[in-house]
Formats: C-alpha cells, structure tokens, sequence
C-alpha cells in the first residue's frame, strides 16, 4: 500500500464472513465504484486462500490487506498470502513494531486517549477509532485538540448520512463493513446495490473534500 495514494480517496471496504465463490463479482463491483482499497478480516474461513484470490481477480487494480490481525501468526500468514496492508481491532506492539520495521502500513485499534497515543506513538500509519459509532464524530474532535497531529480512521457506524461530518471533526480515513457488503444483497448476488452504495459513500467524500 503507498499510504500516500490511499490518503487521495481514504475509504477502506471491509469483508468479513464470504465465500470464495463471491470474490470476483464482489471485485468488480468495487472496482466499478470507484474504491481502491479493500480488506479481508482474518476471521474469515480460508482468510489467506481469499486475499490471494482477490489479488488475482483485481489484477492491480484494488489494494488488498488483511483485517483483524491478532497475532504474530495471524501477520506473516497474511503477508505471505499477498496482503499489502495491516489493520487490527486494537493495539498489539510487536504487529505494530514489525509492520514499521518493514515499512508496511499498519492501522492498530484504540478508543480511550491513552490508547491513540500509544498506537499512534509505536509507528501506526493511522490510529483506527473502533467503534467510532459509540461516541460519534463530536468525539474526533474532542480527540483532536490535544492530539491534532495524530491520523485517525473512523470505523463502525460511519455511513453516506454522517459520513462528512466524520471528515469535518478530524477523521483522516473512514472504513464500513457489512453496513455496504449486506449478508442478504451477497446471498441474492445484487452486487449492483453494492456497487451504488459504495458510490454514494464515495461522492460524499468528494462533495466534503470540495468545500
């Protein structure tokens, strides 16, 4: 991942819970939409099997990473399966310490202050707030005084509704889920909706970042 590119549209997909036989549809329509950068959580059944094969099917043209890294084993698991990026639910020092040493970005979890800080202190590329829907964006900004140098992703409950608001409190980057990848539009292959949600989310970045 060139963190850099990823700052130019910082929207993050996650998946999490799919099969193997919704990989290339679910890669076209994200390509379609316009997002670039997607990751597979490593709680997924075959995680590792999944990101080499969203690899292949997106030919270049999405950055893939690995979700929910919680252990040693869980990073170079991800990493030798292609994985170009790290995320985590929370802060685990020798994933973060690693992840810097070998220049790969790295996004650990945090809520609390103390938490941002000792994330963003280790090396994090940016700090990930999880859930970012229980305090809401008021709470960047609050986080944001004391700490108005530290990159923050919000993730959890950031939709096309608040998802401006996340930008105009602090959020550098903003991540969704299963809010977008619903269980039911991927079981009845409407990979379509999928597709004009990820492109609504998308425009209001722009519309924000227009202003």
């Amino acid at each position: 991942m060139d963190i850099g590119e990823f700052k130019q549209l910082p929207v993050l997909g996650i998946l999490r819970g799919i099969d193997k036989n919704v990989i290339e549809p679910i890669v076209e329509a994200v390509t379609a939409s316009g997002l670039k950068t997607i990751e597979v959580t490593m709680n997924t059944v075959n995680a590792p099997e999944l990101i080499r094969l969203m690899i292949n099917k997106a030919g270049g043209r999405l950055t893939i990473g690995a979700g929910t890294v919680l252990s040693m084993d869980d990073l170079h698991i991800a990493l030798k399966a292609g994985a170009s990026f790290i995320v985590m639910p929370v802060f685990i020092k020798d994933i973060v310490e690693y992840c810097v040493r070998h220049f790969i970005p790295v996004f650990p979890g945090a809520l609390t202050p103390q938490e941002i800080y000792r994330a963003w202190d280790a090396g994090a590329s940016m700090v990930k707030i999880f859930p970012a829907n229980i305090f809401g964006p008021e709470y960047f900004k609050e986080i944001h005084g004391p700490f108005n140098n530290i990159e923050l992703l919000a993730c959890g409950g950031v939709n096309s509704e608040n998802i401006r608001t996340f930008f105009s409190c602090g959020a550098s980057a903003i991540a969704f889920g299963g809010s977008i990848f619903k269980k039911s539009w991927i079981k009845n292959h409407d990979f379509l909706s999928i597709k004009e949600a990820i492109e609504k989310l998308i425009m209001e970045f722009k519309l924000y970042h227009t202003l």
